[in-house]
């Protein structure tokens, strides 16, 4: 895709900052207290507060102030389609497991793709005032820092990070077999609890890969820009479990698809 026919990237990526820095305030203002109001969704693990509700019907809000023929893909609330070539794709909070328990790692994930690719992402970890953001064919970085993938390439010194699907418990391509294959030959493995979060480690270097199966679009969009513009290498490697994917160098990428299925 060629990003010089897409008009004022620039403006994109400096209202999505002003709005993740206003969401993670409303992260805040519930995180570890008792006015969450928790429900769960598809089963007992997938989980979501106020907090969840409040940030996206905010985000919603602005961004239907600002862009009003864009597109917007939620978490929350679906598809909110427009006749355009833009779509938001916004996680209001990712990591709501981690963030009703009182946890500090999670994030708003904002990312907005045009004809289906992604221009800019946004992820901004409140609780450690981590701004994370990219635009597409710029860089990179955090807080304004530049950001590189790490670049090992021998796994036996490699910290990755990973996760499990909400239906562990039902379906058995749950990634625990993954798990059990790749762990021995690593120096450790991290479950940070936020995909969002994850992919932005990888883009930082503070974790040298990462591999998850079935996400969904909003856990990923933002991230995904966040590591390819860092130097670094997403990979599918299953079809059959939504979005499955591995992140990092194009070594490591490599060596890790040939241990996991």
């Amino acid at each position: 895709m060629e990003t010089e026919q897409i008009p004022q990237t620039g403006e994109f990526l400096t209202a999505a900052i002003a709005w993740a820095k206003e969401v993670g305030k409303i992260h805040l203002a519930y995180f570890r207290g008792n006015r969450l109001d928790i429900h769960t969704k598809s089963n007992v693990a997938d989980v979501v507060t106020r907090a969840d509700r409040e940030s996206e019907a905010y985000l919603l809000e602005k961004i239907a102030e600002r862009f009003p023929t864009h597109s917007v893909l939620g978490e929350e609330s679906g598809m909110h389609e427009k006749n355009t070539d833009f779509c938001w794709v916004v996680d209001p909070l990712d990591g709501t497991n981690n963030y009703s328990q009182g946890l500090p790692v999670f994030t708003v994930s904002i990312g907005l793709q045009y004809r289906g690719h992604t221009l800019i992402g946004v992820v901004y970890a409140p609780y450690f005032d981590e701004l994370y953001t990219a635009e597409r064919g710029k860089g990179a970085f955090l807080n304004g820092r530049p950001l590189q993938v790490s670049a090992k390439t021998d796994l036996e010194s490699c910290v990755l990070g990973t996760g499990f699907p909400y239906d562990k418990g039902t379906n058995p391509e749950n990634n625990i077999a993954n798990l059990a294959s790749i762990l021995p030959g690593l120096r450790g493995i991290r479950r940070m609890g936020s995909a969002a979060y994850d992919l932005c480690c990888v883009a930082a270097g503070f974790l040298d890969g990462y591999w998850e199966l079935n996400l969904n679009l909003w856990d990923v969009c933002a991230g995904e820009l966040l590591v390819e513009e860092a130097g670094g290498c997403i990979c599918p490697f299953r079809q059959d479990r939504h979005i499955s994917i591995i992140a990092a160098n194009g070594v490591l990428v490599e060596k890790i698809r040939h241990l996991i299925r």
